[in-house]
């Protein structure tokens, strides 16, 4: 069962509340890829799926997140909440850029996952979230009863406006994490002049679809750090899990450590410098000139890291 009807005023625009009802926790609501629709064709979701004991479909719920509509969960939602929230995929026949979108409120909790790879509207949660967590820092919220998450993306490109960062400072350009969450998919299709620091380790894909900016990660990452690096500065002061770099365009990675299995694969350009790692199918070679000027200029001592390419 769904309801639609007007918010009251808080401070912005009044929005349609698109309102849902769920016995257990849903997976993938306000998923924008639908779980990557285009890795498994609709087996496993489509837009057209009804969610479980409603009758609205996944893809209402994104339409109307997209017409700046709000969301309302009354019970737990699943994994993969809010998953690339904001952004106007090409697969689904759109620009690729970000768009604005509404806000979405869980009156219960969240599982893992929750807006990885987000870059626009804002999560409201009333109960607790699990880690990891995405793409998203909390803010002190401006409705009561709710914590307030916002895309690291969004603020970093587009200003925190009157929001206030939890565990977090922003100063210019530069975001400083340091709020002890895990998160996956930190700094996701960052697209400015900017630098993201995260202390501490993270989780799953940082730094994917990046195309400008440095995200720096004080920690270890997970699987697929860079994937699809399409520019900009990735910077690891540890390790990485396997598939660093899969599918990279372009850009620059730094790993102060062991890249582990699987480096580069698919890699159609750009460079990494790490001091171990099992790449496929890039050559090993020796450090340049450049390199090490690279190397020092971000605090790193050249010695012991090598070159994949």
């Amino acid at each position: 069962m769904f309801k639609i009807f007007g918010s009251k005023k808080s401070g912005k625009e009044d929005r349609e509340f698109l309102e849902m009802e769920v016995t257990e926790p849903v997976d993938c609501l306000g998923d924008f890829t639908f779980n990557f629709h285009w890795q498994h064709k609709g087996e496993k979701l489509d837009p057209s799926w009804k969610i479980p004991g409603n009758d609205l479909t996944f893809g209402d719920v994104v339409e109307h997140l997209k017409n700046n509509g709000n969301i309302r969960i009354n019970g737990d939602a699943g994994h993969r909440l809010a998953s690339s929230m904001g952004v106007d995929l090409q697969y689904f026949q759109g620009t690729g850029k970000d768009i604005p979108v509404g806000d979405i409120y869980v009156e219960g909790n969240v599982d893992t996952r929750m807006g990885i790879s987000i870059t626009r509207g804002n999560i409201y949660v009333k109960g607790e979230v699990k880690e990891p967590m995405g793409n998203l820092v909390e803010v002190k919220s401006n409705q009561k009863g709710y914590r307030q998450f916002r895309s690291i993306t969004d603020i970093i490109s587009n200003g925190l406006g009157k929001d206030k960062l939890l565990g977090c400072q922003l100063s210019g350009k530069k975001l400083l994490i340091d709020d002890g969450t895990v998160k996956d998919t930190v700094g996701a299709r960052l697209d400015v002049d900017a630098q993201i620091i995260k202390k501490g380790d993270v989780d799953l894909s940082t730094g994917i679809l990046m195309r400008k900016g440095t995200v720096r990660i004080n920690g270890n990452t997970g699987k697929n750090t860079g994937a699809l690096l399409n520019g900009g500065t990735l910077i690891i002061d540890g390790e990485t899990d396997d598939f660093t770099a899969i599918d990279m365009i372009k850009g620059t990675i730094i790993i102060n450590g062991n890249a582990g299995k699987f480096l580069a694969a698919n890699k159609k350009s750009g460079i990494i410098l790490a001091k171990k790692g099992s790449p496929i199918p890039p050559a090993e070679k020796k450090l340049q000139s450049d390199d090490q000027k690279l190397l020092i200029a971000h605090g790193f001592n050249p010695k012991g890291f090598k070159k994949f390419e």
